[in-house]
């Protein structure tokens, strides 16, 4: 029994550090805080070729996106810049988006308005730019549908989140640089949720291998009613190529203007 709980704690590390970390000198730091709001410092980058700041997505077989709730608008009634903590499983913060966008935009073009997503480290680093234009999202427009455009490091681009015309199922297409379709993401025929999480589909370009998902969990009707507060969960294979998880956590936040924007919309 002894051995079986020391083995235990050689797994999960020493204080201070992220499971998985092989050497304490050159592991991933998280900032001693209480166990809820802890964050994650950079460490020495992996072997390999990454764009900096992507590193630990490596190492990620679920990204967490939480909304949070602007009091301000809930009292008021308007349209506030929306703002997102990425965490990684254990509900340690990776990241920080903020919508960049007008208020003329916000209010007049709502969840279609075009705006900038900064995403930054937890040293204040921007690492990932989101551009969303502004486009149509009805099937009645098939040639100007929803994109947006992924840059990371900001000014290199990686990749891009397309909407697919379909009568009748949400699609979208990750696609690399060059404009090429990697992965198709197929969501449900009714996003409203009814109580529980909505899954959007991770699949092969032939949508007959799933590999993962986007799940917007359902949390709770008071929640959902009362607030604009979304969560989102990114499941995929801790191999994924990190420029495809940062395209996935763009496409949580276009997912969050299209489908679930409003407070009704979650339910």
């Amino acid at each position: 029994m002894a051995s079986k709980d020391a083995e235990n704690q050689r797994s999960r590390g020493p204080p201070g550090f992220l499971p998985g970390a092989s050497d304490p000198d050159h592991g991933l730091h998280i900032l001693p805080s209480n166990p809820g709001d802890q964050v994650w410092q950079r460490g020495p980058p992996p072997p390999g070729n990454l764009p900096p700041g992507l590193e630990y997505l490596s190492q990620l077989d679920l990204i967490i996106i939480h909304q949070q709730v602007e009091l301000l608008g809930m009292i008021l009634g308007t349209e506030t810049a929306n703002k997102y903590e990425i965490k990684n499983s254990l509900g340690q913060r990776i990241y920080f988006a903020v919508e960049e966008s007008i208020c003329f935009n916000r209010t007049f073009c709502s969840t279609l308005r075009s705006c900038v997503l900064k995403i930054t480290d937890n040293s204040g680093q921007e690492v990932i730019t989101v551009n969303r234009p502004l486009r149509c999202n009805s099937c009645w427009c098939p040639c100007y549908l929803q994109e947006l455009e992924i840059q990371a490091p900001p000014g290199s681009i990686v990749g891009y989140v397309a909407q697919k015309w379909d009568p009748f199922l949400p699609k979208f297409t990750i696609q690399n640089a060059n404009k090429e379709d990697i992965l198709k993401i197929v969501g449900p025929g009714a996003t409203c949720g009814c109580f529980g999480d909505v899954d959007f589909e991770v699949k092969t370009i032939n949508e007959k291998l799933t590999i993962g998902k986007i799940s917007k969990y359902w949390s709770g009707f008071v929640n959902d009613v009362f607030t604009n507060a979304d969560n989102f969960g990114i499941h995929v294979p801790a191999d994924l190529d990190v420029t495809v998880k940062a395209a996935m956590i763009g496409a949580c936040f276009l997912f969050d203007f299209m489908f679930f924007e409003h407070s009704l919309a979650g339910l």
